[in-house]
């Protein structure tokens, strides 16, 4: 799985793919609104970057919940935090396989449209 995420990541990182969308522009990211058509924000982060950004802290919960695991069973860290680690690991888990659901079908809507 955490290739899969990365392989998202890298797709996001390529360049806007987004250039000509006129409508749902931005989304919410705190107080700053994410330009996804490529166009940046007050910040100056694109949607590529704030999506890039969400799907490494997702591999990086995803491989923290496998080190705890580990060392959980070398006996190096208590189960409670074992615990923890694997919960926050499958709910970031879960989130990825949501949103990529929802990808794919909001492009199978697309591609069901005519012209």
């Amino acid at each position: 799985m955490i290739d899969s995420l990365n392989a998202v990541s890298s797709f996001t990182t390529r360049g806007s793919d987004f250039n000509g969308v006129s409508e749902t522009r931005f989304m919410s990211n705190g107080s700053n609104a994410v330009d996804i058509t490529g166009e940046v924000d007050e910040a100056g982060n694109t949607f590529a970057d704030y999506f890039s950004g969400v799907t490494t802290d997702a591999i990086n919960t995803v491989k923290m919940g496998e080190a705890a695991a580990i060392e959980g069973i070398e006996g190096k860290e208590s189960v409670q935090n074992v615990v923890d680690a694997v919960m926050n690991a499958e709910l970031a888990l879960q989130s990825a396989i949501a949103i990529r659901d929802k990808v794919v079908a909001a492009y199978q809507e697309v591609s069901r449209m005519t012209i």
